[in-house]
């Protein structure tokens, strides 16, 4: 299956057909991969190169681990989440290294970082849906997260599974058209809210 995005302008493939799975195939992601993912992050851009973030993951091949990770996710997505092989937790750091300073840009860099990831991601065939729906201070008293850090997101990863595996619910979901908002809310010129002349 898939849903590329239907542009009003020309974009990359990879950007036309990222989408967020909520069905996923219980093939396990290589090491190898997973760590391509990984690097991909890394060589994210940041605010004075401080690479702000972090990564816990959980695999099935863990299966002790990955629970306690899946513990972790509202049960509202545990249903399509627990089919992912590979779960992760995206970790901001709070400070700079370089003075101390609140770092005010550090969720932004995770983006940044995770971006490059979904990018890596669509390039190899595997799927990341990331999810702000998981227990913050749960996340943080489990995995022993230090108040100098936030969690951000949690991101379930991997292959596409087939559509007929999954409940009915997830099936329409799944099979739901992709949508965005038009250009003109949310680029503007002159001030806030006025729709930029380049539209």
């Amino acid at each position: 299956m898939e849903k590329f995005a239907e542009t009003s302008y020309p974009v990359a493939d990879v950007v036309r057909k990222r989408w967020s799975t909520v069905i996923f195939s219980e093939k396990l992601i290589e090491r190898e991969k997973l760590l391509s993912l990984i690097e991909a992050a890394r060589w994210a851009s940041s605010c004075f190169n401080e690479q702000p973030w972090s990564f816990i993951v959980a695999t099935k091949d863990d299966l002790e681990e990955y629970a306690k990770m899946l513990d972790c996710i509202v049960e509202g997505n545990r249903e399509w989440a627990s089919t992912a092989p590979v779960l992760m937790i995206s970790v901001a750091k709070l400070h700079f290294d370089r003075n101390g300073s609140p770092n005010r840009h550090s969720y932004h860099d995770v983006g940044l970082a995770i971006g490059n990831m979904v990018t890596q991601a669509t390039e190899m065939g595997i799927h990341m849906h990331q999810m702000g729906g998981f227990y913050l201070d749960k996340t943080r008293e489990v995995y022993s997260i230090p108040e100098t850090h936030d969690p951000v997101a949690a991101i379930a990863l991997g292959y596409l599974g087939e559509i007929d595996s999954a409940s009915e619910a997830l099936q329409n979901r799944e099979k739901s058209p992709r949508s965005r908002k038009t250009i003109d809310k949310f680029l503007f010129s002159g001030k806030w809210g006025e729709v930029s002349k380049l539209i």
